[in-house]
């Protein structure tokens, strides 16, 4: 270990992206691996329309919700490697040997700008990490639409996300893995994924890092873009 990475283990410790505790490098605590909400079964696979899946290895609801939104909103970009591996493990287990490339659903370039990152690059990098292999780009967002959390039904949600994707890559015959934080309505999937099978894409199959509960109270909940 080098001075400089010494210095900065020192200054910003690894915490958990989700309790915040103070870790030994990156990734999530005993705690929260054994209390997070974690889908299971059936639960851990939604189909978002026919033909297209999406796999999540956890519910977007308390602690899952505050890591997200520190990891999409505040620059908790360290939250990306243990993230990233949950996505991993993840869309493995729900889609093995069955894609070719990864990519992700990117944000507009406003929207890089005031962040300075992109939440889903880092997760689909970090998730390559345990493949050996690195996402391609094969998206871009053309048209800085309304945050999807401003808008409360499934079909405002869809008419939002029409013509703002387009091709950016080169995906004939492919099998890809789509990747983005969370999935809601699966509007956004649904239109990166139209962009991606009229660019040629044999299959898209996706993987995020929570759902939000099919209940009453939890499904559509916010999460901010």
């Amino acid at each position: 270990m080098n001075l400089l990475t010494l210095l900065l283990e020192l200054l910003f410790p690894s915490k958990c992206p989700f309790c915040r505790g103070v870790l030994d490098g990156p990734g999530v605590c005993p705690d929260c691996l054994r209390t997070l909400p974690w889908t299971e079964g059936p639960d851990s696979l939604r189909e978002l329309e026919p033909g297209l899946l999406c796999a999540a290895p956890l519910w977007y609801a308390g602690p899952v919700r505050e890591g997200i939104r520190r990891f999409k909103f505040r620059g908790a970009v360290g939250a990306a490697v243990p993230m990233g591996e949950l996505v991993a493990r993840c869309a493995a287990g729900h889609f093995p040997g069955q894609f070719d490339l990864v990519t992700w659903a990117p944000v507009s370039a406003k929207r890089l700008r005031q962040r300075g990152y992109d939440q889903a690059r880092l997760l689909a990098e970090n998730a390559c990490a345990h493949w050996g292999v690195k996402p391609v780009r094969l998206l871009r967002k053309i048209r800085d639409n309304p945050a999807q959390s401003s808008l409360d039904s499934a079909g405002a949600r869809r008419r939002n996300t029409r013509r703002v994707y387009r091709p950016a890559g080169d995906c004939e015959g492919k099998r890809v893995l789509l990747v983005d934080d969370v999935c809601t309505t699966g509007a956004t999937l649904s239109a990166c994924a139209g962009v991606l099978r009229a660019a040629g894409a044999a299959e898209v199959v996706c993987a995020v890092a929570a759902f939000p509960r099919r209940d009453r109270e939890t499904w559509g909940e916010k999460a901010k873009e």
